[in-house]
């Protein structure tokens, strides 16, 4: 049964489309049945993964509506198999407002998928809004990426009330995957001050992989390709295959 990991943090800009495409790559690349789910509304995710716009008239949307199969609506791509987004999500909010089970539309959603795959990965919006809480209510764990700035430390305390709030309402078996270290650079001092602080508060969750800021990682969307096939060779492809080796070897013992 699969395991179903959120990729999720409040705070834009910090790498979490980035992860979630790029993990979810490599994972498939190691030859782990892997799915990428995109839940946010600009679908970057799906874009990371190829899929060009006029191939995303159905997506998640659909199924958190009851409208379509979530297996209906994967999409088969030489990175891996991605359920796309479109700007229908940014609506979720109001057109589910009046239904009492609105939280867990997505948990509903993909029922069908969880015999199919080792891993579904999915991408958040920054927000802590409806969608986010669905996909909360659907995982098991919650990936954190966290840029090594003052604020980000700030927006972490955020993201674990959340996440303490729905476990205890919602989903008791939620738990938090991993802290994840992106766009860092070893040679700041700020860097390393918020490493040693996140480590002082969650000494077991913070990867040892971080994700350092290079050029190919962020060109790579831009071609539709994630960093390991667009430059294998790369900083940013040997960062991401470190951290599914990391991920995958965390998952071997639990």
């Amino acid at each position: 049964m699969a395991k179903i990991v959120a990729v999720a943090n409040q705070k834009g800009g910090v790498g979490k489309t980035t992860t979630a495409v790029n993990l979810a790559a490599v994972l498939h690349h190691k030859g782990v049945k892997t799915l990428l789910l995109d839940l946010d509304p600009q679908a970057n995710s799906s874009t990371g993964y190829g899929i060009s716009h006029g191939h995303r008239s159905a997506s998640i949307y659909d199924a958190m509506l009851g409208d379509a199969d979530a297996v209906s609506l994967i999409r088969h791509t030489p990175y891996g198999d991605c359920i796309p987004s479109n700007m229908n999500l940014a609506g979720v909010n109001l057109e589910l407002a009046g239904e009492e089970d609105r939280a867990y539309r997505l948990r509903k959603a993909l029922e069908s998928l969880r015999e199919i795959y080792e891993y579904i990965i999915i991408d958040c919006p920054p927000s802590l809004e409806l969608l986010t809480v669905n996909a909360l209510c659907a995982a098991d764990s919650v990936l954190v990426p966290l840029q090594c700035e003052y604020y980000a430390l700030e927006g972490l305390g955020e993201l674990v009330s959340t996440i303490r709030m729905v476990r205890k309402g919602l989903n008791s078996h939620l738990e938090i995957e991993g802290i994840l270290f992106t766009m860092f650079d070893s040679r700041t001092r700020l860097a390393l001050q918020v490493v040693s602080e996140v480590k002082k508060h969650f000494p077991d969750k913070v990867y040892k992989t971080s994700i350092a800021r290079n050029v190919r990682l962020s060109e790579a969307p831009s071609h539709g390709k994630p960093v390991l096939y667009y430059d294998r060779f790369s900083k940013g492809a040997d960062n991401y295959q470190r951290l599914a080796e990391e991920f995958l070897a965390r998952n071997s013992t639990t």
